[in-house]
């Protein structure tokens, strides 16, 4: 098996953000293995951490044509392109420390990205890189875009492009992702948008660090200022944007996508789907009858040997990441057979709410239980205060559930917990409990 790698020394650059035109230092630094790929905020108090997951994705809506990680109020912007080159180089773990909330647009592409992180070398780690094959077909779709991943055993996109555009109509590309593809095949091409779009978009906040050297503008009668790097570099760019954001799930896929039209919007739609299909996969397949945690996941026996709860009253069916005492992330999978929708709503079945907390309250205890010296305690809710309830979830639901620990103390732990369903924020709350023996 491929082996994980991270940067082999630290390395720096700057530049300003394609949307923002805020000016912004960014230094890579390696990381140990297993880490993942982690943006720290040196400019905010406590130097805030936002790891790159698929639950730390911002919605489309709120940061449009772009790719944003956010968390409690801290946000990182157009990661798209860095992540691209990331992926390009197959580097698994990595600190990226910034002084501002969006990453330097440079020349529009991944190139500078990929030459500044060749230059710091890459190192191979002792643990095992872990890829997800998509198991069964998924499709999204919206507003004349779709995109199909299928089972393959490589990796491949195939992309259709086609504007209502004379320059931009009908570009078609396919490429496997082997050695040295995504350097010189997608690397360089470099984003762009319509001459007849670009003022409207500036004035809604966007684009405001672009100008004609890093955004290929295109009028009527070609590239505005500029010149291709490709004949088809707009559908390669596409392509580069759309292997970006794939990067998201935290490790490579294997799969064949089909993509007609999408943009980051729809990319990150898939990547959810496949990051719910790789949950469903676990709970039921390869690793479910093992009883010990293996890269910070634990099932569902070894669940009820950390917490008392039974069935009907055990809402965690996976632990799918657990730093001991620290933070925590579980799946609840809500199906109608879950004996509170007989008598909750039960003609239009709703998970109550405070059964939403319970869970949460649930993975908390499997947090702070999870360390030896509590191992054999109880977790006694205290309090449940500031408790949010932003949306209902119904049969069909997956829950994710993360929680994040407080003051953990001998005999006391606050937390704070939130539950998701497809990438969505449901439900928060403020928890504290009371750590006694049994």
């Amino acid at each position: 098996m491929e082996k994980q790698k991270t940067i082999a020394k630290e390395i720096s650059l700057k530049g300003i953000g394609l949307h923002t035109a805020n000016k912004v230092n960014i230094t890579f630094k390696p990381a140990e293995e297993g880490s993942g790929i982690n943006f720290i905020r040196t400019d905010l108090p406590g130097r805030p951490v936002i790891k790159v997951s698929v639950d730390s994705l911002l919605s489309a809506s709120n940061s449009p044509r772009r790719t944003s990680l956010g968390r409690d109020g801290v946000e990182i912007h157009t990661i798209e392109h860095l992540m691209a080159a990331l992926a390009g180089l197959c580097i698994d773990n990595i600190f990226i420390e910034m002084d501002n909330d969006e990453v330097p647009g440079l020349d529009g592409s991944s190139l500078n990205f990929l030459e500044i992180l060749s230059k710091a070398g890459t190192r191979e780690q002792e643990k095992d890189r872990r890829s997800y094959l998509i198991k069964e077909a998924i499709f999204v779709e919206e507003e004349g875009s779709a995109i199909v991943a299928l089972p393959s055993q490589e990796f491949k996109i195939s992309y259709t492009l086609n504007y209502n555009h004379p320059l931009l109509r009908a570009q078609y590309l396919e490429l496997k992702f082997v050695d040295g593809v995504f350097k010189d095949e997608l690397a360089s091409s470099r984003t762009f948008c319509l001459e007849s779009e670009a003022q409207g978009l500036q004035y809604q906040g966007m684009g405001q660090g672009a100008n004609y050297e890093n955004t290929l503008v295109v009028g009527e009668k070609g590239v505005i200022k500029n010149k291709l790097r490709y004949q088809d570099e707009f559908v390669r760019h596409k392509m580069l944007d759309l292997f970006g954001d794939l990067y998201v799930l935290g490790e490579p896929v294997k799969g064949h996508i089909i993509a007609i039209k999408s943009g980051h919007s729809l990319n990150l739609k898939l990547a959810g789907k496949i990051n719910q299909q790789k949950q469903r996969y676990a709970l039921g397949g390869i690793g479910a009858g093992h009883l010990t945690a293996q890269d910070g996941q634990l099932n569902i026996e070894t669940i009820m040997k950390i917490l008392p709860h039974r069935q009907p009253f055990l809402f965690v069916d996976r632990i799918l990441h657990l730093e001991t005492g620290k933070r925590a992330t579980g799946i609840k999978n809500v199906t109608i057979n879950d004996y509170f929708f007989k008598g909750h709503f039960p003609g239009k079945p709703v998970m109550p709410g405070v059964l939403i907390v319970e869970a949460m309250a649930q993975v908390a205890g499997v947090m702070m239980l999870s360390p030896e010296a509590n191992r054999g305690k109880l977790a006694y809710f205290l309090s449940a205060d500031n408790i949010k309830f932003r949306k209902t979830v119904v049969p069909g639901d997956q829950l994710v559930l993360e929680v994040e620990a407080g003051k953990i103390k001998a005999r006391t732990g606050q937390v704070h917990g939130k539950a998701f369903v497809e990438g969505k924020l449901v439900t928060e709350a403020d928890l504290m409990f009371a750590l006694v023996e049994s």
